[in-house]
């Protein structure tokens, strides 16, 4: 396999290859992401199919950063942008296929989508319902809620690899734990297949509709937020599942650290859930990393606990 080495200063790109997908120069991001903030990408590729992004990634420069995105819902773009080319999965991506209990489903597909179509079929995979994002993302995070995680009913996935080669993973080579995996640096992520369990059709749809009036109940979901800010603590199993005796929550050590609705410029810590990093309005890439760092220092100072960042951060803040 061939390895890119990407150097510390890179000249603009002359020699991208000209995909059938759309790809566009200096596009703005912060229209893509929940938060609505960040820079613009150097170029953003939308591939029209999993054939038009192979061949555009292997006929990329080596040593272009590459950085494929769902739908921007656990996400902070800083302010500066991003170099290389950000991939952003659409239509040919988002396909749902069910066969007995076994779910396929393109990368861009909607979790929740995903979660309906299912137990429309009478297959339980009710937990994705409440999940924001797309499959790809749900994958790369193990995302999971009310004890479910993606590692419980992941079979393989599929992905492309920067020499445009199609590659299926299985689970030992993502190696799932709590809210990451050990997704190969460079792959884009087109597939996922999921084992669910029989269901009654009726049934699961009541439980997914009490799960999200349980959500709503809870969360800022009218707010612009990107789900949980940070990781809960400590005490997690390979798969995902807690350690009940370790079962630290962050909501509540950063609420006992006096955090809820802390404020740095137009970045709050929710009033609601205090988990929840919003942009009450007007809020830069900076403010909302800013004031998520000064929690991860004072709940540290308070309770000798380093909360991680669940919430992705990418990109290059704006020149000083």
């Amino acid at each position: 396999m061939l390895h890119c080495f990407r150097k510390q200063k890179r000249a603009p790109m002359t020699d991208i290859p000209i995909p059938r997908g759309s790809l566009v120069k200096d596009r703005p991001l912060s229209g893509m992401t929940w938060l609505r903030v960040g820079g613009p990408a150097e170029y953003l590729f939308q591939p029209a199919d999993p054939e038009d992004l192979a061949v555009f990634l292997r006929d990329l420069p080596c040593d272009t950063p590459v950085f494929p995105i769902g739908v921007g819902s656990n996400l902070i773009v800083r302010d500066g942008g991003m170099r290389g080319v950000v991939i952003r999965l659409g239509r040919g991506f988002n396909h749902i296929q069910i066969d007995g209990t076994t779910v396929t489903a393109g990368a861009a597909a909607l979790d929740a989508h995903v979660a309906r179509r299912a137990a429309e079929a009478g297959v339980d995979l009710g937990f994705l319902r409440t999940i924001p994002g797309a499959v790809g993302g749900a994958v790369r995070m193990n995302a999971g809620c009310y004890g479910s995680y993606v590692a419980d009913v992941f079979v393989s996935a599929r992905a492309i690899t920067r020499q445009g080669e199609v590659v299926e993973l299985t689970a030992g080579d993502l190696n799932f734990r709590y809210r990451q995996t050990d997704f190969p640096p460079g792959m884009v992520l087109i597939e996922a297949k999921f084992q669910g369990v029989a269901g009654d059709p009726a049934a699961l749809a009541e439980r997914m509709a009490a799960q999200i009036a349980t959500r709503d109940a809870s969360q800022p979901t009218k707010d612009r937020s990107a789900g949980s800010t940070f990781r809960n603590p400590a005490g997690f199993s390979s798969t995902g599942r807690t350690d009940d005796i370790h079962d630290l929550k962050a909501w509540r050590v950063i609420d006992e650290a006096g955090l809820r609705g802390a404020t740095q410029g137009g970045a709050q810590m929710s009033l609601k859930h205090p988990n929840f990093l919003i942009n009450t309005g007007g809020a830069t890439a900076a403010d909302l990393e800013g004031l998520g760092e000064y929690v991860r220092k004072k709940v540290f100072q308070k309770a000798a606990i380093t909360l991680e960042w669940e919430i992705m951060r990418i990109g290059e803040p704006v020149p000083q």
